[in-house]
């Protein structure tokens, strides 16, 4: 979930990559168009596992790919929506650091 999170939140600088960028920013952007639910799942997997540091991480990404969802909750979603327009301005470094992440659990 990582991995996934952390190419939807690079897709514009995937293209900077050599050899591979094409096809990643290609793939990133497919990914984009289930942005929401992507967010909405990191967010459970990231609760479910907030013990450890990809979950934590895995709860901003959701947070900044589900914005437009959890802006809309009664009561919370201004707070929500200004949490996260903060993160925005980090969403490049964040998203390296979830790749990072991501790769690092799979070895």
């Amino acid at each position: 979930m990582l991995i996934v999170g952390g190419l939807v939140l690079l897709t514009g600088s995937l293209y900077l990559i050599p050899a591979l960028g094409k096809s990643l920013e290609k793939l990133a952007k497919w990914l984009g168009g289930f942005q929401a639910i992507i967010g909405i799942i990191a967010i459970i997997v990231g609760i479910l596992s907030i013990t450890s540091l990809a979950g934590i991480v895995l709860i901003i990404v959701g947070l900044i790919l589900a914005v437009g969802i959890m802006s809309s909750l009664p009561g919370i979603g201004k707070s929500i929506g200004k949490f996260v327009k903060f993160l925005g301005a980090f969403q490049t470094i964040i998203g390296i650091v979830a790749l990072i992440l991501g790769i690092l659990e799979l070895l």
